[in-house]
């Protein structure tokens, strides 16, 4: 059900009331209004909280209240209208639980002394409160906001004073009423507070022009959920604006599988699906390219920031390839190194743009550190880096050079929102060395192409039988396609990798075979094990074990040392069921308390989106050091970033982790949970990529007959892009 006409109107006025009472009831949901006395508990990551209300109302507790809930930052003084149900507590007895809240102003001469004086208006106490009410009365709020002058007749205001407090006023009114108007739409209090975060006083006015572009502009409000706002708001079905957000979120949703851009023929279908017109889908995209929401390329519709950047990426590399070959002499050789190691070395200084890619065991590493050392002989400036932290770490390692992530070494500047290294003030290197390049999506791959100085060269090193890059395009697979640049091969396994069972089995799993694992029981030797279980029950049940053993039999740290991996994030055997587990065996909570708490301190988690303020990546994985004030600390790499309530959805457990997003990370040892469970994930570049991110040891656990059909399924990740074709183009 939904809200009336009538209601949304009312909403902004509901916003002044101030009678603490409980306004209604249906039988489920009632809605209490009243003053926050005192917050009792707010747990450390913010997202919970118990309050006391003084309320006149008619439930548990009469006169005084007690509500928990996400209630984000409130504070003792303020006035609320509360939505939920009651709930009896075996030990705290009556409960208000909070679904949503809207914070209130309050319109009686008591209510607004309380309100004022409750140090939530900054310059006001409560004795300058009390003087201001005895003033103006019941007009009080209106003066304030509308008459600020006349608080200087208050003896103790001045002008800078009283403009303070009452741009304070208005705010908190602005708030109030579009809170309300968000709540009065169905919207949970986390995403009502992120629409007034974007849009200010201006949230009520967007959403009801659009509600389907703030769908697409604030994470969690998805089509559907936007289809029921509009509803709401009277904006029939077949409402050009339903069929304009139809299309972006279908083009949304082709970005989110790794697409550059959605066809038509995709879009009409998805449309049908929706159960939106698809008869109007030319004349939505017409109105949408006429307001730079899309680009339009014969038949592929793109979001306008990825045709770009596939056009920035087709433009650099094609112009790295057609540039004059250098010849430049190679002034130190490893007599070690295999024809084909050798051969990479010098097309690294005849080129200006090389592919180097092999599986494990084939020398990558070693055909790396002799590229830089033959660079460095020529006294040519060199840059290294990777998409992630670890594989930056990694390449430092290997090559003897610091490495950088890229967007470090791209040096993100949070004052302008932009890098500073671009095509105005390009990386200062003459080599430019990209390791674990198949994990650069288009856009990535654009930011750091811009950035290339003329006349460098760049190396791109990287495995194209792993998993494709979680966001859009595959670059890295395009340019090697294209043939538009040298590409080396490595293929010999070298005689000391052979001896690894990992390794073999990687190669075995290329194959498209089962890896042959270390027996069973077989104590100080192998590094590749299986432990089968069938139930998924079972499986957890091994999977802790396992975990244990490995701390005791080759002295890894659960934690820091090993990291579980599965395919999928939700079901039996996904990573939110793992790490609840994990979480409870390894880091056992060590308060007694009766409320939720996302993460405690010593958690392992896992950056889940590119926060370039805070300097923290998709992937990047941390500690949890203390949670304190609302404030969740993690340490990454030896650096703490702070995360404040709102900002928890930027993090996750991740004592397991879904295999894409450990690409590019390599760890002691692994454990790899695979299960019929599974089974709509299970191919070959799955398990592959799964094997070759531990160095010593690695126990895959679950189901035989899935990791056989995980080995023989050779999926192509196919992704809509024109990058290849653009390449050709340009040859």
């Amino acid at each position: 059900m939904f809200p009336g006409k009538a209601q949304l109107e009312g909403t902004s006025r509901q916003g002044l009331v101030d009678s603490p009472r409980i306004v209604g009831s249906n039988g489920r949901e009632e809605v209490i209004e009243g003053v926050v006395e005192d917050v009792l508990f707010r747990s450390d990551d913010g997202r919970f909280t118990v309050i006391r209300l003084a309320s006149n109302g008619e439930g548990p507790g009469a006169d005084r209240q007690t509500a928990v809930g996400d209630l984000g930052q409130i504070a003792p003084g303020e006035n609320v209208r509360l939505v939920g149900r009651w709930t009896q507590h075996a030990v705290y007895g009556p409960r208000f639980r909070v679904t949503s809240f809207t914070p209130t102003i309050p319109s009686t001469e008591q209510g607004m002394m309380r309100y004022l004086g409750s140090g939530l208006i900054p310059g006001i106490g409560p004795a300058l409160a009390t003087r201001l009410v005895e003033q103006f009365g019941q007009d009080t709020l209106n003066v304030i906001a509308t008459q600020s002058a006349r608080l200087r007749e208050v003896p103790g205001i001045g002008r800078q004073r009283a403009q303070s407090i009452a741009e304070a006023v208005r705010q908190r009114r602005v708030e109030a009423e579009t809170m309300s108007f968000l709540h009065a739409l169905g919207m949970g209090p986390a995403t009502a507070r992120d629409i007034v975060r974007k849009y200010g006083a201006d949230a009520p006015h967007i959403v009801r022009d659009d509600p389907y572009i703030v769908a697409e502009q604030i994470r969690g409000i998805g089509f559907r959920t936007a289809d029921r706002i509009a509803e709401a708001l009277g904006i029939a079905g077949d409402d050009i604006r339903r069929v304009q957000g139809g299309v972006l979120h279908l083009v949304g949703k082709a970005v989110d599988e790794g697409h550059v851009f959605a066809t038509r023929q995709q879009l009409h279908d998805g449309l049908e699906q929706l159960d939106v017109p698809s008869d109007a889908l030319d004349e939505a995209l017409l109105q949408l390219r006429a307001r730079d929401l899309i680009v339009v390329e014969d038949e592929a519709v793109y979001p306008p920031p990825l045709y770009r950047a596939e056009r920035l990426v087709a433009d650099a590399l094609a112009e790295l390839a057609n540039r004059p070959k250098m010849k430049q002499p190679v002034k130190t050789h490893d007599e070690n190194l295999s024809d084909t190691q050798r051969s990479a070395v010098a097309a690294s200084l005849e080129t200006h743009l090389l592919v180097l890619t092999g599986g494990p065991g084939t020398g990558k590493t070693t055909t790396v550190r002799a590229i830089v050392q033959a660079h460095e002989a020529l006294e040519r400036r060199v840059a290294l880096c990777a998409p992630t932290g670890r594989a930056a770490k990694r390449l430092s390692e290997a090559a003897g050079v610091e490495a950088k992530t890229i967007h470090r070494l791209l040096e993100w500047n949070p004052a302008t929102g932009r890098f500073n290294r671009d095509q105005r003030m390009p990386i200062d290197a003459e080599l430019i060395l990209v390791d674990e390049a198949s994990m650069l999506d288009i856009r990535l791959a654009s930011q750091l192409l811009a950035a290339i100085p003329p006349s460098s060269t760049v190396v791109l090193v990287g495995d194209v039988d792993q998993l494709p890059p979680v966001g859009p395009g595959q670059p890295l697979r395009d340019l090697i396609a294209s043939k538009i640049c040298p590409t080396v091969r490595l293929h010999e396994v070298f005689r000391q990798a052979q001896e690894s069972a990992i390794v073999r089995g990687a190669h075995a799993v290329l194959q498209g075979n089962m890896p042959d694992p270390t027996p069973t029981g077989t104590r100080g030797e192998g590094d590749l094990f299986l432990i089968s279980a069938n139930d998924p029950d079972t499986v957890i049940d091994r999977l802790v074990q396992v975990l244990k053993r490995m701390s005791v039999a080759y002295g890894f740290d659960p934690l820091a040392d090993v990291q579980v991996m599965t395919p999928m994030r939700r079901g039996p055997l996904g990573t939110h069921k793992l790490n609840e587990v994990l979480q409870d065996v390894f880091n056992p909570e060590k308060q007694d308390t009766a409320t939720p708490m996302a993460f405690r301190r010593g958690d392992k988690v896992m950056q889940l989106r590119n926060d370039y303020d805070k300097d923290v990546y998709n992937g990047d994985l941390g500690e949890v050091k203390q949670i304190e004030g609302g404030i969740t600390y993690v340490v990454f790499d030896g650096r703490e970033v702070q995360y404040k309530a709102d900002d928890l959805d930027a993090i996750s457990l991740a004592y397991a982790c879904t295999i894409h997003k450990v690409q590019g990370s390599e760890f002691p040892a692994a454990v790899i949970v695979l299960h019929n469970a599974h089974f709509v994930l299970l191919n070959r570049a799955l398990l592959y990529t799964a094997l070759t991110r531990a160095k010593k040891l690695v126990v895959m656990v679950g189901d035989p007959k899935a990791m056989a059909r995980a080995a023989r399924n050779a999926l192509s990740y196919e992704t809509n892009s024109r990058l290849l074709g653009r390449l050709h183009a340009l040859a």
